[in-house]
């Protein structure tokens, strides 16, 4: 075991960072959870994509870093609206694992796409950075302690975008329509509420979250190919079900645990690190048996 306080202390940012990204991402998968009872398993690579679309809005339309980012969330965000128009609106009567399959060939598709359009072989976000990078991964240090500022990037870019989520989901009628609609569609419908509408603007909001984690992604792992979301967009969904699926709050608190839990365990045991990603479905597994409805989940009643 090591106990080195100077390595647990710098661990315990890079937990942060890692589990706000998670945290990011799982937001997605718990919106679209609470409104359809549907797990979206192509989340992961409409973050992958988000990461393609600001590398080549940087490298090929030579737009200024910043707006290549504004870019990519605009336009993941827009795929998101495009992917519930065309793959999940027509099955919104359908048996759920009719939906639940559709998510799963959608990933499969969105993968396919990415290598075909963009290649299979890995990228480098650092020619997105640029100039830019040296600020970036410039670091801190106190002592022995050396901490770099990505780290503080990451997590306060993390905490204003949850606050805006936030203060949509509870403080503006688009997010009064989303809560209604989690609740009851068919009345929401009755009040006169674009049902379809709202459940776009969800998605095309989970999406967006996703480029901004992607990007934070590819900025802290600046190598990246068509595959790269597909294991921190499992992590999420971990993070999500950890937390309380459907619960907003219980997405945050899993990608934040879940981050943590998986650099602590790393620094603390340095030989595990080939089995961390084993170790997040084991807590997956744990937290099913014990409490099914995650930390903050609450139980209900379905009726058949």
């Amino acid at each position: 075991m090591n106990l080195n306080p100077v390595l647990i202390i710098q661990n315990i940012f890079n937990g942060l960072m890692v589990g706000g990204l998670y945290a990011l991402i799982a937001v997605g998968y718990t919106m679209v959870y609470g409104i359809l009872r549907l797990i979206n398993f192509a989340h992961g690579d409409i973050m992958t994509m988000g990461i393609y679309f600001a590398f080549y809005a940087v490298v090929l339309m030579k737009m200024p870093f910043f707006v290549g980012v504004i870019f990519s969330v605009f336009a993941t965000a827009l795929l998101g609206f495009l992917i519930d128009r065309i793959a999940y609106k027509p099955l919104r009567n359908a048996p759920r694992i009719s939906a639940l399959i559709t998510a799963i060939g959608m990933s499969f598709f969105l993968e396919s796409f990415a290598v075909v359009f963009f290649g299979s072989n890995y990228k480098s976000f650092m020619k997105v950075l640029g100039k830019n990078s040296s600020v970036i991964f410039k670091t801190y240090k106190v002592g022995k302690i050396i901490i770099p500022q990505i780290s503080f990037i990451v997590i306060g870019i993390t905490i204003l975008a949850l606050l805006i989520l936030f203060y949509i989901v509870y403080k503006t009628k688009i997010g009064m329509a989303m809560r209604a609609i989690s609740t009851d569609i068919p009345t929401t419908a009755l009040m006169g509420i674009n049902v379809d509408m709202v459940i776009g603007f969800t998605f095309a909001l989970g999406s967006a979250l996703a480029a901004i984690a992607g990007i934070m992604w590819a900025m802290r792992y600046p190598n990246f190919y068509p595959y790269t979301g597909f294991n921190p967009g499992l992590k999420a969904f971990i993070a999500a079900v950890f937390g309380g699926i459907g619960s907003l709050q219980g997405a945050v608190l899993g990608g934040f645990l879940l981050g943590l839990i998986e650099v602590m365990l790393i620094t603390l045991f340095p030989s595990v690190m080939q089995y961390k990603d084993a170790f997040a479905f084991l807590i997956l597994i744990v937290i099913l048996v014990i409490k099914p409805s995650g930390l903050l989940g609450k139980r209900s009643i379905v009726k058949v």
